[in-house]
């Protein structure tokens, strides 16, 4: 596992939840979580406006998913995959859950955790490490993102205009 062709295949499936996402005019952001056997721990997608939680990203409710189905919060040896790189605290919350790895499509300027410059996941004051694989299917994870929100600032513009 952990080959260039896995991650492609896996961030696919992240893909189709960021789609799942894009239907119900979320955010379309996907992630799942696969075990060290290369198992399908959890497919989420954001959830935030449906469920009025601003915790309720994908790589959290991945982390949450993947937890209950293994009756533990310590995903030991597992791997997330999200189409967006992770925020702040969705990188704390993967270093909770003492994942092994994560990887990641679209670069995040304005709000991912590496690009901000919080490197958790390499501090070793803290009590767990990994390492961290971005720009995986970065133009298709990115394509969604740039859909949803010109779309988004189009309906907008649109309601703009036919009010005033």
């Amino acid at each position: 596992m952990n080959t260039i062709i896995d991650d492609c295949r896996y961030m696919s499936q992240a893909l189709a939840a960021a789609d799942q996402a894009y239907l119900i005019d979320e955010v379309p952001v996907g992630a799942i979580v696969v075990s060290s056997h290369g198992e399908l721990l959890s497919e989420e997608h954001n959830r935030k406006e449906r469920e009025f939680d601003p915790s309720a990203h994908a790589e959290i409710n991945a982390l949450r998913s993947a937890a209950s189905r293994i009756k533990s919060w310590r995903l030991n040896g597992a791997t997330i995959y999200v189409t967006l790189e992770p925020c702040p605290m969705c990188l704390y919350a993967m270093i909770s859950a003492r994942v092994a790895r994560v990887v990641f499509g679209a670069y995040d300027p304005k709000g991912g955790a590496l690009s901000l410059g919080y490197n958790f996941h390499l501090d070793r004051r803290l009590n767990h490490t990994f390492s961290i694989t971005g720009g995986v299917e970065h133009y298709h994870c990115s394509r969604i993102l740039s859909r949803f929100f010109r779309e988004k600032r189009a309906r907008h513009q649109s309601n703009s205009n036919t009010e005033g």
